[in-house]
């Protein structure tokens, strides 16, 4: 087959995870190779993730089809980054045990400035692509280490041997159990190479006990202890036959039989029960009807072998005659083969039933990781942890959080019975003992609820819990919860997975807090930098609109305030003689620092509070732009430019409208609106602040009259963006005002405002401020 290649971009954003997802699914589907479809999205889904979560750089998903494999690699921007394994760092990299356990072969490639993840799977239909597990000689391999396969292997382990060494400069490739592959000489630093080779897929099972719940589950199991029982009757000549199975109580449990009455009520048996010839480890005969496997099956005389694996009894194969003395040794040993390769093929399904409940682990995992990381609000952080859990690992959960006082506080109650829900609450609120544990473990804290609150509970009261602490960062900020009913005990697999689910939810959970802090700081921090309100003027109306970009977790640097101002500053306005020195007037200031957060809220705080200031000294707008500016340069590196539109506002005599003598110092002009629809630009453009030592600022003269609007905004409204058009392109402010004819000030504002918003399907990125002053 051609070499094929197909490779897209992604940024580094939460959705990035779920679109890389697509697109190798997309590309797999392309190919004709669906079969293989399900296993490369959930490794890439992992692979994605770490780039988005721990480089935070945009990353490139590149799919290679060429002979006998598929080859997908992601690669982001951090090569100095190590690639963080469990047991080497507890809240990051969990990605890479599951590309182990999914992949033919893995590696990490450092080419330039970027760094890469690969691993390899077969192409579906290629002679060989999915070995038998077992070998191919029937036996079941000894592991790496010299253990038996089956057992969990240990990346912890590994990396203390000093064979994770992931911050290597040449990279490296690895086993599915997350073992290195020794180097040798080959290819130079970034190249793909070195030893490839599916280990044996129980090499990586986990090390359950074998039940026989778990086995009946699969089909291929049931295919296998169907032939069995008939491959016996058939090779001793059985009356029937019937394959037992080990629960994990130690009972054994009717798997499957021939021949057999349906009248037949299967007793209890035990292993314990077992005759000492049925334990010796190899085939056996008996006549004696009160043998206890024979008691069990009705049998006068029966032929029986053990079914072992990795040195575990996991059930019998028997043989049963209705006469005495019906078999002899060479039958107990014909059975015992029999047995062997019924243990094989047992073995092989139950391995089959592992890896498929490890795919569906790595679906949920991926699932519940992009579900955590599309949100930063707490209270749904934590709802969405409960329901996570809950029906597929509990019946209930819930979260306890840390606060400043260091004690958990009960945060988030989630029952699969919304009419237990309360009782449940009130027994977790009432309990004696919060749970503080600092390693998953049972927790007994309902047992101290009182008597009266157990007692409402009803049956929950006597439900076993299992606690699960929130680490992040170092820090315990608070502890999951699960429950079941009495009696319905936690499975190995539900207790790893909520482990697995309380790490990520823990750096969820606390991503979220974080946020919320920026958030509620950043809000008070703008709420400061607005004026309190604004006065009312004889004679003119005055709207005002203020919205910040984003979500509020940074401070904006648009700013407007209206405040008054007594006495007689800025001399006689023209043509109106002397004034009074009690005459009122009022101020008008509409700015834009350059940029976001501290650095501009610095400079925002710094102009608000100098322009009132200022003009309470008496001083004339052009020599308060004139201060302003030299303060500004004398912030030196902290300091951020400035665009003011600065006024002061007189009412003209017999309610003629005003008088507002204004400078706009690189702000965007203003515009009036005349009761004819007509719309003019007013103010002569100079220079922003912060930008050369001596200025000489002047004043622009505006008569409003009655009917006649002015409005000043900040380049939020001009540059609103849809696509390559701007709102302000081809006068299209000026057009908009126009429609305006007739409203007042309020409507006006609105209507602006409602026209910014509509413009773009996307939400702005830059703040938006407006004043609007009508004469009435």
């Amino acid at each position: 087959m051609e070499r094929q290649t197909v490779s897209a971009t992604f940024p580094s954003a939460a959705a990035s995870v779920a679109d890389a997802r697509r697109f190798v699914r997309r590309v797999l589907a392309d190919w004709g190779m669906d079969e293989a479809a399900d296993d490369a999205v959930l490794a890439t889904s992992e692979l994605a993730t770490n780039a988005v979560t721990y480089a935070g750089t945009a990353f490139e998903v590149a799919c290679r089809l060429a002979d006998d494999q598929i080859q997908v690699e992601v690669r982001d921007l951090h090569p100095t980054r190590a690639i963080a394994m469990p047991g080497l760092n507890a809240s990051s990299g969990r990605g890479l045990p599951s590309i182990a356990r999914l992949a033919d072969s893995w590696g990490v490639t450092y080419e330039g400035r970027t760094k890469g993840v690969w691993f390899r799977l077969p192409r579906p239909g290629v002679n060989g692509a999915a070995p038998a597990p077992g070998g191919s000689n029937g036996t079941v391999p000894e592991s790496a280490e010299g253990g038996r396969a089956g057992s969990r292997p240990d990346p912890g382990a590994a990396a203390r041997r000093g064979d994770l060494d992931h911050s290597a400069d040449d990279g490296g490739e690895f086993r599915r159990d997350g073992t290195r592959v020794p180097s040798r000489p080959g290819p130079a630093r970034g190249a793909r190479g070195g030893r490839e080779g599916r280990p044996d897929a129980s090499q990586t099972a986990q090390d359950v006990p074998a039940s026989g719940d778990r086995v009946l589950r699969s089909p291929a199991a049931l295919e296998t202890l169907d032939d069995a029982v008939t491959s016996v009757r058939d090779a001793l000549a059985a009356d029937a036959a019937a394959v037992l199975l080990t629960e994990r109580d130690g009972r054994l449990v009717l798997g499957a039989s021939a021949g057999l009455s349906d009248e037949l009520k299967f007793s209890d048996l035990s292993v314990a029960a077992l005759s000492p010839a049925a334990l010796g480890g190899g085939g056996w005969v008996s006549s004696d009807a009160t043998d206890p496997v024979a008691a069990a099956l009705r049998a006068r005389s029966i032929a029986a072998a053990p079914i072992e694996a990795q040195g575990r009894l996991i059930g019998l194969v028997v043989a049963i005659g209705r006469e005495p003395d019906r078999f002899d040794d060479g039958h107990g040993a014909r059975l015992g083969r029999i047995a062997d390769e019924t243990s094989l093929a047992l073995e092989k399904a139950r391995i089959g039933e592992l890896e498929r409940s490890w795919r569906g682990w790595l679906s949920f995992v991926a699932e519940a990781s992009d579900l955590l990381a599309g949100t930063l609000d707490q209270e749904r952080t934590m709802a969405l942890v409960a329901q996570l859990v809950v029906p597929r690992l509990a019946q209930w959960c819930a979260v306890y959080t840390v606060g400043d006082s260091e004690t958990a506080q009960l945060a988030y109650v989630w029952h699969a019975d919304e009419n237990r829900a309360d009782g449940l609450r009130e027994l977790l609120d009432q309990a004696d003992v919060v749970p503080e544990l600092d390693a998953p473990g049972p927790w007994h804290g309902l047992t101290t609820a009182p008597p009266a609150v157990r007692a409402a509970a009803g049956d929950t009261a006597g439900d076993q819990a299992y606690a699960f602490p929130l680490v992040a960062r170092g820090r315990r900020i608070g502890t999951i919860v699960i429950g079941r009913p009495h009696g319905d005990r936690f499975p190995r697999s539900a207790v790893e997975l909520a482990e697995e689910l309380s790490r990520r939810a823990a750096l969820a959970v606390d991503n979220a807090r974080l946020y919320s802090a920026q958030t509620a700081m950043s809000s008070a921090l703008q709420r400061s930098l607005l004026p309190p309100g604004v006065p009312d003027i004889p004679g003119l109306e005055v709207a005002v609109v203020y919205e910040p970009a984003g979500e509020g977790s940074e401070v904006g640097g648009d700013f407007y305030d209206v405040f008054e101002c007594a006495g007689q500053v800025g001399g006689p306005f023209p043509g109106q003689g002397t004034s009074p020195p009690s005459a009122s007037r009022w101020r008008f200031a509409i700015g834009d620092v350059c940029g976001t957060g501290p650095e501009a809220a610095a400079v925002t705080g710094l102009a608000r509070h100098a322009l009132r200031i200022l003009a309470a000294e008496e001083m004339s707008v052009p020599d308060v732009l004139g201060r302003l500016n030299r303060l500004i340069l004398g912030e030196g590196e902290r300091g951020r430019l400035l665009t003011l539109l600065h006024g002061e506002i007189r009412p003209r005599p017999r309610r003629d409208g005003v008088t507002i003598r204004l400078t706009s110092a690189g702000h965007p002009p203003p515009l009036i609106l005349d009761p004819d629809g007509t719309v003019r630009e007013v103010a002569s453009p100079q220079p922003l602040l912060g930008v050369f030592d001596q200025v000489d600022f002047h004043t622009d003269t505006v008569d409003l009259r009655p009917g006649q609007v002015l409005l000043c905004v900040t380049d939020g409204v001009t540059e609103r963006r849809a696509g390559a058009r701007l709102l302000g392109d081809g006068h299209g402010l000026e057009r908009l005002l126009a429609g305006c004819t007739g409203l007042s000030a309020g409507a006006v504002a609105a209507r602006i405002q409602r026209a910014v918003r509509d413009f773009g399907a996307e939400p702005s990125n830059d703040d938006v401020a407006l004043i609007v002053l009508r004469a009435s």
